[in-house]
């Protein structure tokens, strides 16, 4: 490990109290490093900073930056070129520092204003979905984080990532796009999957269906990362049109939103199983007929009229966390949120404020710095 973050250990400053930043700021706490300060901007990230970095002080992002020697910056991608930039313009970074950005979807490039001005930049990435609580901090060990970042600095970045409990994966600058778009098709839209497949056995009169997927999903999860497209089964796997044609005639009778899912999956998985070979030319023909009959983009109306026996839909269910908490997927009393639904209207930019909320006519930081 690298002696620099040993003895003493540098003083940390956080800038994104959001579901990563608290919980990796309370990781580097519980390691032995300082958390000098933090931001924070709504009263669902102020008051998760008060949950997991207890006592240390919310500023403008620029005094957490005066403060540390280590800066983590956990803000959305979106936000974090204009963060940086806003902070170099304003003469906050200094030589020598250290900064780590979260971002996925971002490599060095995007600490360009900070590195002119002398800092050590560094991308890591926790290749782990976040509930923002202290349950995190007992899945970060063996989690993997996307490290990208020159080589003189490669020992440092390795030895943030094991203080972290992580395990250090290379990634190089060109392909972190690439990175982190598998990482979204594997873990955000395998939530989309899980719900839709939940919808489903709801309008099919399963009460609960999370027992029931629950211990399916999770031998097909297993069986793909151990035997990739071995672990294919099913009706597309096999060839079997007419079960997926009457798939597609029931559904575009009782939950016609789901068609143009199940076909474009199924077309997926027909491409996968031909090119794995568990799947024949000869059987794929009559089941590529059948998919291609379906309009990759069908359209469903948002109007469209649902029959009083029939459940909504679930981009029309009001009800989405009941039936949600019903299926075991979520705590009872949870609400249905999207991704970024726990930022409050306060989070959103505001070219008159500093990053922490506070007029600085003087001082722009035209972005927001809470995840």
């Amino acid at each position: 490990m690298s002696a620099e973050l040993r003895t003493p250990a540098p003083a940390v400053g956080v800038i994104g109290t959001g579901r990563v930043g608290a919980v990796l700021g309370a990781a580097l706490a519980r390691a032995g490093h300082r958390v000098m300060a933090a931001t924070g901007v709504s009263a669902e990230s102020v008051a998760r900073a008060g949950r997991l970095l207890p006592g240390v002080p919310l500023l403008p992002a620029d005094e957490v930056v005066a403060r540390a020697d280590l800066i983590l910056l956990a803000v959305p991608d979106d936000q974090l070129g204009a963060l940086v930039a806003g902070l170099a313009e304003t003469g906050a970074w200094r030589p020598g520092q250290l900064v780590a950005h979260t971002s996925g979807a971002h490599g060095l490039a995007v600490l360009a204003p900070a590195a002119r001005a002398g800092v050590r930049p560094l991308a890591v990435h926790p290749a782990m979905t976040f509930t923002g609580t202290a349950a995190d901090l007992d899945r970060l060990p063996g989690t993997s984080f996307g490290v990208t970042v020159g080589e003189p600095l490669r020992p440092l970045a390795e030895a943030l990532v094991h203080q972290l409990g992580g395990t250090p994966v290379a990634v190089a600058e060109e392909a972190r796009p690439l990175y982190h778009a598998a990482l979204v098709v594997g873990a955000n839209h395998l939530v989309t999957l899980v719900n839709e497949a939940a919808d489903l056995l709801c309008r099919a009169g399963v009460d609960r269906p999370g027992p029931v997927l629950r211990p399916l999903l999770q031998a097909a999860l297993d069986n793909a990362l151990a035997s990739g497209d071995a672990a294919l089964t099913g009706p597309v796997s096999r060839g079997d049109a007419g079960t997926v044609a009457g798939h597609l005639r029931t559904l575009a009778e009782q939950a016609p939103d789901a068609v143009p899912g199940y076909a474009a999956l199924a077309r997926l998985t027909a491409g996968r199983a031909l090119a794995s070979g568990r799947l024949s030319p000869a059987q794929a023909g009559p089941l590529l007929d059948v998919l291609g009959e379906v309009p990759p983009d069908r359209p469903v109306p948002p109007d469209r009229p649902v029959p009083p026996d029939r459940p909504v839909p679930p981009a029309r269910r009001p009800a989405a966390a009941a039936s949600r908490a019903r299926a075991g997927l979520l705590p009872a009393g949870s609400p249905a949120r999207s991704p970024g639904a726990d930022r409050s209207p306060a989070e959103r930019p505001r070219p008159d404020r500093s990053p922490a909320g506070h007029a600085r006519p003087d001082r722009p930081l035209p972005v927001r710095t809470d995840a």
